[in-house]
């Protein structure tokens, strides 16, 4: 399978060489934030993990600790991202939208509906590893109905067509979008358009409201393509005054070496103007530079 990412491992690796190369950019006055951003978003996750080993043989310290302490606001969470590995780094960002004050149901909704079976399940592993806590119980805990319903679906990734079956109206929503594959899913939102003559996102959004509605509305449309689900969340995330940037890093970071480049496709399609354009206008910087790198090029 032709990797869809925009960020791959680099050819000539040397953890060594890479961690001194971050070692000096740090050293003395200043920091050389350009020598930085261009080396970690030149190197898979993967390299990244091997160059902050290198760092800890060769210097002591933790690299994730020293590009803290040297840089600052939304480009140091852009490079701590980036260093964290994928999984981890959904656990995290799932821990600390369930812990803060109140729940951010958004990143929730984001990163249960996208994420594949298999990646559902080291999420909740890791996550009962490191917090001592039941993700599913976590969840449970902190958000009410059928939208708690809908999301305990997706954590069981149940993907077995009726395992589960529920009453209501809502509940055989719930339960046909959250036990069924995304293939399967497709044929069913044909069929749901043939006899009702409605697209199956009108009637979610007639018949359902707030949280559920999102993550019902979610769901589908990773059904339809997750890299569709992702160009308009980042569309979103920039439209308007103002730019969601932790959705943005999260979102960039997490897709980039994952299907980056058919984002850029649907965005292109749909927005007619370029990811790359719109990132463009909307940040600035190291931060602007390292974003537009995940990017990986301009669909003019």
């Amino acid at each position: 399978v032709e990797a869809k990412g925009t960020v791959k491992a680099h050819g000539g690796f040397n953890a060594k060489n890479d961690a001194e190369v971050l070692y000096k950019a740090m050293k003395g006055l200043g920091t050389d934030e350009d020598a930085i951003l261009q080396l970690l978003t030149a190197r898979s996750n993967a390299q990244r993990q091997e160059i902050k080993a290198a760092y800890k043989t060769l210097h002591g310290n933790d690299l994730v600790d020293d590009l803290k302490s040297e840089l600052g606001g939304k480009f140091e969470s852009l490079i701590v991202a980036l260093m964290t590995p994928p999984i981890m780094y959904d656990v995290t960002s799932l821990r600390d939208s369930i812990k803060g004050a109140g729940t951010d149901e958004k990143v929730l909704i984001e990163i249960l509906a996208s994420r594949l079976p298999n990646e559902v399940n080291q999420i909740k592993s890791l996550y009962k590893q490191e917090h001592n806590d039941d993700l599913e119980e976590d969840v449970t805990g902190d958000t009410g109905g059928n939208f708690r319903r809908m999301l305990v679906v997706l954590l069981q990734a149940l993907l077995a067509a009726g395992e589960q079956k529920y009453g209501t109206d809502e509940g055989q929503f719930i339960t046909i979008l959250g036990n069924r594959s995304n293939a399967h899913l497709r044929r069913v939102f044909d069929e749901y358009r043939k006899i009702s003559g409605y697209e199956i996102e009108e009637s979610i959004q007639r018949e359902t409201s707030g949280t559920l509605q999102e993550v019902l509305l979610a769901v589908v449309k990773c059904a339809r393509g997750v890299p569709g689900y992702f160009a308009e969340s980042l569309y979103n995330a920039m439209k308007g005054s103002g730019t969601d940037d932790q959705k943005l890093i999260r979102i960039m970071v997490s897709r980039s070496e994952v299907d980056m480049m058919d984002i850029r496709a649907e965005f292109r399609k749909r927005f007619a103007t370029s990811l790359h354009k719109t990132i463009q206008g909307d940040t600035s910087g190291d931060y602007r530079k390292a974003l537009l790198l995940l990017c990986g090029g301009d669909d003019a």
